[in-house]
């Protein structure tokens, strides 16, 4: 089954166009290793469109570089193509933020500024609906006495996140206990919700539903809701994170959230994954370097962090994969209490993949590209399975999955525009799987090349 946030995408964003860049990044000199030298050696194109979003990433670093004179000087067509790439990225709303902190907002063009600005308006009423949907659901998981936590979102602010309405959330997240979880289902049932897929561990749950939307509604605060469970198993009971969860009195209610190291984990293999999927949103890997910044001179939690999972290879991979990808396009962040047992344990071709493709997949178009399949191929012979087999992921043998379900009492247009939707859900999945396909298997042939010269 595709992953949930991918169909998400593609019903909330219309499907963009699928062509990414076609030229390499530039590659960053990684200190003295072996990967790094050979990365330098290569000669790799920089568009300019690159540059411009890798310029928006680097305003977020402290002091602001000079790149961010390179975001005031663009033209109107630049900030056109560029607040779409923002709206996509989950990095629209940080950046308008960002500009008020440094007293730039008037250096920007008036349209810009106003597009901005309405978003974050819009947005702030969405993240109050969301919130208030929580505090509702929460209300009645406390009622039944289920065992449950806040999974992202609101328990990101403020280490992540320095205001809930800056973050653009798709969905609300609960970790629940297994044995809470068919109540929890039945309490959802009630409210409206049904369940829409199961997936693992997690059981997605939607309601309000429509087709008829599109990019200028994805910060309004629409009928729409979706609920993800995350179900914990009973037989881990002694290590389950519902042991360590800590209340904090949010929006007038107590929740439960994970525990600071919980939290800190949940994140991280989170943006693992998107770093090793087909796209990387880059909203989650900036919360992970702010996240990372809040922690930085706190040695307890980092023992804490190392005592917990230095015997778990793929989060310790997973969490020096993104540590080194976000190192390799903003400088060094991270303390050595963190490097030492995660990125300085990489092998050399996981960060020679970083140091040749970590931009360009970084910052590249929705819906990605396949390169994430050589990481993949070089995280499996380090002992780090991924969760669908390469060739499966090249060549899907069956359709891609329903984006929006139909219901007995919809009304002919909303039938019609969900086939809409559905046909070009599909034709855009056949041209990505045939475009990057290619583009794969020519750069599989110079990643060869690349892995020869390393050894």
């Amino acid at each position: 089954m595709a992953r949930l946030s991918d169909r998400g995408l593609a019903r909330r964003v219309e499907v963009p166009d699928l062509c990414t860049s076609s030229g390499l990044c530039s590659v960053p000199v990684s200190a003295a290793s072996t990967s790094g030298r050979v990365a330098a050696g290569s000669s790799q194109r920089v568009s300019r469109e690159l540059r411009i979003r890798e310029a928006v990433l680097l305003s977020f670093s402290d002091p602001a570089p000079g790149q961010i004179e390179q975001l005031v000087q663009l033209s109107s067509t630049d900030w056109k193509r560029l607040l779409h790439w923002l709206d996509v990225s989950g990095l629209a709303l940080y950046l308008l933020d960002r500009f008020v902190q440094l007293g730039l907002l008037d250096a920007l063009p008036e349209a810009v500024v106003d597009d901005l600005q309405q978003k974050m308006k819009d947005n702030a009423q969405r993240t109050r609906g969301m919130i208030n949907e929580s505090v509702a659901i929460q209300l009645d998981f406390q009622e039944a006495g289920l065992c449950y936590a806040v999974m992202k979102g609101v328990s990101l602010s403020p280490s992540s996140v320095p205001r809930p309405e800056l973050r653009h959330q798709f969905d609300l997240d609960y970790l629940m206990a297994e044995k809470s979880a068919p109540q929890a289902r039945r309490i959802l049932e009630r409210r409206g919700y049904r369940l829409y897929a199961i997936s693992g561990k997690t059981w997605e749950f939607k309601i309000n539903e429509t087709p008829h939307t599109s990019m200028k509604d994805l910060y309004k605060d629409m009928p729409f809701r979706a609920v993800e469970l995350h179900l914990e198993s009973d037989k881990t009971s002694q290590v389950s994170r519902l042991n360590r969860v800590q209340n904090r009195e949010l929006f007038g209610i107590i929740m439960p959230v994970l525990s600071p190291v919980d939290l800190f984990l949940g994140q991280a293999m989170h943006v693992f994954k998107d770093v090793s999927s087909a796209f990387c949103r880059i909203g989650h890997l900036l919360e992970f370097y702010r996240h990372v910044l809040s922690r930085r001179d706190d040695h307890v939690f980092w023992r804490e962090l190392r005592f917990r999972v230095e015997n778990d290879r793929r989060t310790c991979l997973g969490i020096g994969v993104v540590t080194y990808l976000i190192t390799s396009i903003m400088g060094n962040f991270a303390p050595a209490a963190l490097t030492a047992w995660t990125t300085e344990a990489l092998p050399p071709p996981v960060r020679l993949w970083v140091d040749l493709y970590g931009r360009r997949t970084t910052f590249g178009k929705h819906p990605g590209t396949k390169l994430y399949l050589l990481l993949q191929k070089e995280l499996e012979k380090a002992g780090v399975r991924g969760k669908r087999r390469v060739r499966n992921s090249l060549l899907p043998l069956g359709l891609p999955p329903v984006v929006i379900q139909g219901s007995s009492d919809e009304t002919l247009s909303t039938r019609l525009a969900r086939y809409r939707m559905q046909v070009r859900f599909i034709s855009s999945r056949f041209r990505f799987h045939l475009v990057e396909g290619l583009r794969y298997a020519v750069e599989s042939y110079r990643w060869r090349q690349y892995l020869d010269r390393l050894s």
